[in-house]
């Protein structure tokens, strides 16, 4: 045994581990994704599977942090990185350092992905657009300063209204410091306005372009990061996404509350023709004008309608007239009045003499008299007892009489 090569196990590991290590040093493996976890540490850990063998993978925390589109099990995915062993358990597995979906490109997975979570959350709703200001005096503009978009949405400027106030916040349009940059862009302006109206200044700015002008996907990412997405879509200012040409779309142009296939659309769409407005102004003012012309002739014709009036030119022989009227009305009235008094004085003597006739007063006179007894008139003498106490009324005067005798 003494001429045998015994290893330790740590020594053939390591002997391992350096020959796959020069063997598979750059390697890419297609496979299904399964068991994917993450670590507290931002580490990823996952196997690649086929149909008969399965292969342990990491990825550590500054790599997967580049990877553009959610991993889940059951994806198809390549996977780049180098083949080593894990000394611990002696266990080989794949150190990956890039991944891309199989079939479907990563950067256009990631889109759907983000698009779809996006709509979930309502960021596309329309209720949630902000409409632009008919006319702007304050366009803030956020692309690269010295892109072919800024130029061309001051072109546009220049030709249909030149009036308005423009201001440029220049920002990185592509590479990865680029989607930092436009959100924080977009926030500022936001903060500017904020400021304006607490300290009363002028000129806030009414709605915002940020785009930029054509490229490939890689290029137009940075409109399609979540972070780009989320401050376009919390923007108190009305935002119009302008990315690329007519044909590319990005995840800012579903966010934003207006989309305009290219930079100079965009400045179509925010500024209006100043032609155009001094044309209407002026169809405006004509119509005013007939307008109030018109009225004024009403009024014209209204008055000398009124002027030629016989109450208008003598307006004195109109109220010694009136005053006439009311000294006849009066003569009417006391006249009625006093018939009318003398009928109903009629009427009540002759409805007095009526009642006096008809009075026990009356009957008084003729030498009659009314007996009492306990403020009961006595009708008959059968019921009264010697000694009852009488009352009698007379025409003129009371008698008090005791009862003598009763026949």
């Amino acid at each position: 045994m003494n001429d045998v090569n015994v290893y330790t196990v740590t020594r053939l590991t390591r002997d391992i581990r350096l020959v796959l290590e020069d063997t598979f040093q750059a390697v890419w493996v297609e496979g299904e994704v399964s068991n994917f976890t993450v670590s507290s540490a931002g580490h990823t850990y996952f196997s690649l599977k086929d149909e008969s063998s399965l292969l342990n993978c990491v990825m550590f925390r500054g790599n997967s942090g580049r990877v553009g589109f959610t991993v889940k099990d059951g994806m198809q995915v390549l996977c780049y990185g180098r083949v080593s062993v894990y000394d611990k358990r002696g266990q080989y597995q794949l150190y990956a350092t890039k991944m891309e979906p199989r079939g479907k490109g990563a950067l256009q997975l990631a889109f759907e992905q983000l698009k779809e979570k996006l709509y979930k959350e309502g960021l596309f709703d329309e209720a949630n657009k902000k409409p632009l200001p008919f006319l702007p005096m304050h366009l803030g503009v956020i692309t690269s300063a010295t892109g072919a978009a800024v130029r061309d949405i001051l072109k546009v400027a220049r030709r249909r209204f030149t009036n308005i106030k423009i201001s440029i916040y220049p920002v990185r349009v592509q590479g990865d410091e680029a989607k930092h940059e436009i959100a924080r862009a977009i926030e500022e302006l936001n903060e500017y306005n904020r400021h304006i109206a607490e300290t009363g200044g002028e000129y806030p700015v009414d709605v915002i372009i940020v785009g930029r002008g054509g490229g490939s996907l890689e290029d137009l990412w940075p409109f399609n990061e979540e972070i780009v997405a989320r401050e376009i879509y919390a923007s108190e200012i009305p935002v119009v996404s302008a990315v690329g040409h007519e044909i590319d779309y990005t995840i800012s142009d579903f966010v934003a509350d207006l989309r305009a296939p290219t930079p100079s659309a965009a400045a179509e769409l925010v500024i209006p023709l100043k032609h155009d407005l001094t044309v209407r102004i002026n169809e405006y003012r004509d119509r005013l004008y007939l307008s109030i012309k018109t009225k004024t002739e009403m009024l014209e014709k209204a008055v000398k309608t009124s002027r030629d009036r016989y109450v208008l030119r003598a307006p004195m022989n109109v109220f010694l007239q009136m005053r006439q009227q009311v000294d006849d009305l009066l003569r009417t009235a006391v006249s009625g009045i006093s018939h009318s008094l003398e009928l109903k004085q009629r009427d009540l003597g002759t409805v007095t003499g009526k009642l006096q006739a008809l009075s026990p007063l009356a009957v008084l006179e003729r030498g009659y008299s009314i007996t009492f007894k306990d403020g009961r008139i006595v009708r008959d003498a059968g019921l009264l007892e010697e000694g009852d106490i009488l009352h009698s009324r007379l025409s003129l005067g009371r008698v008090t009489s005791r009862v003598e005798h009763v026949g």
